[in-house]
């Protein structure tokens, strides 16, 4: 019994904490399951919706529904077993009951079985064509053989087969295209399987492949000749074009590694730099909808970003305003960040939480992007005052008088506001500085750093000047002392 009481508890302490964890959905907090999920396409839908089951109990049954639906259309039966899991497991955790998954949507038995045996029958195919190609040692076959070999494997869900595949096709690559689109299958699988820490390595390759190809076809293209159909200027602007599509796929794995990683400004800045959405082609909607990116790019811009360049950045930015009107309230939440408009800026950030945490990538950083933004908009709000009431301050930003001073003090112990609070008066004043004596200890030290610098340079022109004079014997004496006089 004594044991059993440890148990309990601790069982009863995760169950609360992951009730805690669960995302609500309701008028505060609006999210439409169905525009949201016809975005993509494939695993990565089934996915998403595992994620959506997993953390919001209020659409775990519609979730459910779609995700057995996107099943149907895959070549991976086994999933539906992730997807039952996970409703099983928010089941337990809802404070309301929830239908049995098996009354809301089955598996087809008959065509998971049919299914089964078409992917046994075709990879057993791949196999002994790819082994027929390695006993008559043709490189191109064979690299051929591990490619499909790796799409078949990763189409149903084996991704540690599919990647030694893909990897092994590298062995018999003959050029520097062969290597490129090994490495974007790579990426496209990782992101898949959402192992950002490797992204960076196979980026570094393709970077490398994608230089020597484009310098290849470049070549290729201008030995045409003079009598080639196409004027060289539209061969240079097509390979120029070839070479913004694959930059556009390597520059996103890169900002989703650094999403992954919490370097939010280098993610801010590489999202704000991504080519149209065409130049993705089939990774838009595969892996990624336009509306992601841009959600991506502006709520790690708001946490990192001046505001000087978001103005130029995401306003003034034709390529990356595409992208923003996928999702209206990402500008009006910009233009009421660079109006100071912070009031509206918390009350969006809060009313579309939901969305947020209910994104397959942006979820592990909804709550440190959201606290960055609400401190660097105190710091931003108090900049130019000396001293401020803190009900002033509660009535910018919609919070109670406690609440901001919570907040304004964690911030002064962090050091992002120079400053101390007046809690019987409930004024924040600003550190008080002297701003001539700063200025005059700057100017003493640029003196000084010039004199130093000034002597510098005499002991030098001396030294070359007692250098001379060493090569004449009778002025070798004089010239020394006159050198250690002046000094």
């Amino acid at each position: 019994m004594d044991v059993d009481i440890p148990e309990e508890t601790g069982q009863s302490s995760t169950r609360q904490t992951r009730k805690a964890q669960l995302v609500p959905v309701d008028d505060l907090h609006p999210f439409d399951l169905d525009s949201y999920i016809a975005n993509y396409t494939g695993r990565t839908a089934v996915d998403r919706l595992i994620h959506i089951i997993s953390t919001c109990h209020q659409l775990a049954p519609e979730a459910f529904q779609l995700a057995v639906q996107q099943i149907h259309q895959s070549r991976d039966p086994s999933l539906y077993q992730q997807v039952m899991s996970a409703y099983e497991t928010v089941s337990g955790l809802s404070e309301t009951p929830l239908p049995s998954g098996m009354d809301l949507a089955q598996l087809d038995t008959r065509w998971a079985d049919e299914t089964m045996a078409k992917n046994q029958a075709e990879r057993s195919k791949l196999e002994v064509e790819l082994k027929t190609y390695s006993n008559n040692m043709i490189k191109e076959s064979i690299r051929m053989g591990h490619r499909d070999l790796g799409d078949f494997y990763r189409s149903v869900g084996e991704y540690p087969t599919a990647l030694k595949h893909y990897t092994k096709s590298r062995e018999f690559c003959t050029t520097s295209q062969h290597v490129l689109e090994m490495c974007l299958s790579v990426l496209e699988l990782l992101i898949e399987q959402r192992n950002f820490p490797h992204l960076p390595t196979y980026v570094f390759k393709a970077d490398a492949a994608l230089d020597a190809a484009s310098a290849a076809a470049a070549n290729a293209k201008e030995g045409d000749g003079p009598a080639a159909p196409t004027p060289l200027l539209n061969k240079r602007k097509a390979v120029s074009e070839d070479r913004e599509r694959v930059q556009s796929k390597l520059d996103f794995a890169t900002a989703l590694s650094n999403l992954a990683s919490g370097n939010y400004q280098k993610a801010a800045y590489t999202f704000l730099k991504l080519g149209p959405a065409k130049d993705f082609g089939d990774w838009m909607g595969k892996l990624i909808a336009p509306g992601d990116i841009a959600i991506y790019g502006v709520l790690c811009a708001l946490a990192t970003l001046p505001r000087s360049a978001l103005k130029t950045q995401i306003l003034e930015n034709s390529v990356f305003g595409v992208y923003v009107e996928q999702e209206p309230y990402v500008r009006e939440l910009v233009e009421a960040y660079l109006s100071s408009n912070f009031k509206t800026v918390l009350e969006l950030l809060n009313r579309y939480s939901s969305r947020h945490a209910l994104d397959i990538y942006l979820a592990p950083h909804v709550t440190e992007l959201t606290n960055m933004i609400r401190n660097w908009a105190v710091v931003l709000y108090f900049q130019p005052f000396a001293s401020i009431k803190l009900d002033r301050m509660s009535g910018a930003f919609g919070w109670t008088v406690d609440q901001v001073e919570e907040q304004v003090v964690s911030l002064i112990q962090s050091g992002a506001i120079h400053g101390r609070v007046d809690s019987q008066n409930k004024i924040l004043y600003a550190k008080q500085t002297d701003h001539r004596a700063e200025l005059f200890a700057r100017a003493i030290k640029a003196a000084r750093d010039i004199q130093s610098t000034n002597r510098k340079v005499l002991l030098r022109m001396r030294l070359q000047q007692a250098d001379l004079t060493v090569k004449a014997p009778k002025g070798y004496n004089s010239s020394i002392a006159d050198l250690l006089q002046g000094d």
